[in-house]
């Protein structure tokens, strides 16, 4: 994709650590062409200073975002160059995460609280990289959580050249909330980000957090520009094989999931004959049948066998076999 083409932000994948990594990406696409995929948050510091290739991906994974960690423009923009260069399609900076570890390296949801410093590394990856830069945020942090809290964000940032906000619909508690807690305690405020978008109709906006469903995606989509789905996405894969129909005006056919898995084997071998595990790939696949009949024995399956060294695609035939084999007639 040239730099020059217009992101379809209709649908997303959350950046997830530990859990959208590349295997996990090339998954999803299989089942969606539409859908803009993120990468787990990658610090600056891993990418400028980390031994280990932190840009790595599928070609096949396209439309692609690299999500950074960071606070020095410097940095943000050394690493925006970077990946607008291995081919990213969009590079996006964390103000959402509310973790220790992420808040005493000064990034996450802490830079709400310094919007000029975010509008200045905006600024800095937008003179290197020709790319979309965006933002990932919250609707507030702490006690301050007012509108014009949010407002006053997105007009300093927005002023330096970022036009498209990704809003988790929740405040940040930076103190006494772990992360999961902070994706599950502070009430969700969808209300507030239809407000932002009614303010301000020239930015895209996109809605993040408690989306469980495709119809709950469309309803969000008859007030924002673009819906966010971590979680479910994740744990319940296969909804991602309607989003191209349901909401991006796609006639492309529906995938089975047996399909899926056939198209996945290929791919999965590959992995292995690269010095990879299988269990690499399929802990991404383990909800693939989640809600069927005999879901039960192809997660137990994989998960008991899948880590065995020598193991191959014959583990995953045998998920199959043994769930088919056991669901209810």
């Amino acid at each position: 994709m040239t730099s020059t083409a217009k992101l379809d932000r209709t649908f997303s994948i959350a950046p997830m650590l530990d859990w959208t990594d590349r295997h996990y990406r090339y998954f999803a696409r299989l089942m969606s062409a539409n859908t803009l995929l993120y990468t787990e948050m990658v610090t600056t510091g891993a990418i400028i200073y980390g031994s280990g290739d932190y840009l790595a991906y599928n070609e096949e994974e396209h439309p692609l975002a690299l999500q950074l960690g960071g606070s020095n423009p410097k940095d943000l923009a050394h690493c925006a160059k970077l990946a607008a260069d291995r081919g990213y399609d969009e590079v996006n900076i964390n103000v959402g995460c509310p973790s220790d570890r992420v808040q005493n390296g000064r990034f996450g949801a802490c830079l709400m609280g310094e919007p000029e410093l975010v509008a200045e590394s905006v600024d800095a990856m937008k003179q290197v990289a020709d790319i979309p830069i965006t933002v990932k945020t919250r609707i507030g942090i702490d006690e301050q959580d007012s509108y014009e809290f949010l407002t006053r964000f997105v007009d300093v940032v927005s002023d330096k050249g970022c036009t498209d906000f990704t809003i988790h619909a929740r405040k940040a508690w930076l103190q006494g909330l772990s992360p999961k807690e902070n994706r599950e305690i502070p009430p969700l405020d969808y209300d507030r980000v239809y407000q932002l978008k009614r303010d301000y109709p020239h930015l895209n906006i996109s809605i993040n957090g408690g989306v469980t469903s495709l119809e709950q995606a469309k309803a969000h989509l008859q007030h924002v520009d673009g819906v966010m789905v971590g979680r479910e996405a994740y744990h319940n894969p296969y909804i991602l094989s309607q989003v191209d129909q349901l909401l991006c005006h796609s006639d492309k056919p529906q995938l089975s999931r047996e399909e899926v898995i056939e198209l996945m084997l290929p791919y999965i071998e590959r992995h292995i004959q690269q010095g990879g595990r299988l269990n690499h790939v399929t802990r991404h696949m383990i909800g693939l049948f989640q809600g069927l009949p005999g879901s039960r024995s192809w997660r137990r399956y994989l998960s008991e066998n899948a880590h065995k060294t020598g193991a191959g695609i014959e583990v995953v035939r045998g998920a199959i076999a043994l769930m088919n084999e056991n669901a209810p007639t």
